[in-house]
């Protein structure tokens, strides 16, 4: 089961950060040229968010079977010092909960505010901001943190 659940995290990253990109996309493009929130709009800020929270479950479910999260915390004091298992162990963990936090503010928030200009505001900061955050929580094959392939497969 681990292997799987770890592979479709490592696939459903991608979906996520097109999804981010289009929602940033969109409400960029609604704000700078005061386009009225349209029918899709709205779509694209819920499913963004929907797939975020897929991940974050998906991500949960890696982090409690993980057999190096496991070994990380059986002796934390001595392995903090090792920077790649802390980086899984609390950091990569740590950006993407606040990362889907800023997600599900963003589109709560946005879906309550009055004018368009304002819905396109809230979703192009906060998504944004939580993609920002994504991007430093990946581990990248090219990362200095912690780094992995583009895609996970076994």
């Amino acid at each position: 089961m681990y292997s799987t659940v770890l592979t479709l995290h490592s696939l459903f990253r991608w979906l996520v950060l097109l999804s981010l990109g289009f929602a940033i996309y969109r409400a960029y493009k609604g704000y700078t040229s005061k386009s009225p929130f349209s029918y899709l709009d709205n779509k694209v800020r819920h499913w963004t968010a929907t797939i975020a929270h897929i991940q974050l479950i998906l991500g949960i479910l890696v982090y409690i079977k993980s057999p190096i999260i496991q070994y990380y915390f059986s002796d934390f004091k001595n392995l903090v010092a090792d920077w790649n298992l802390t980086f899984y162990g609390l950091f990569h963990f740590i950006l993407m909960i606040g990362a889907i936090v800023l997600i599900t503010i963003g589109s709560a928030k946005a879906k309550r505010k009055k004018t368009a200009r304002e819905k396109f505001k809230t979703i192009l900061v906060t998504y944004s901001i939580a993609l920002i955050l994504i991007f430093i929580a990946i581990p990248w094959p090219f990362s200095p943190l912690a780094n992995r392939p583009y895609i996970r497969a076994f």
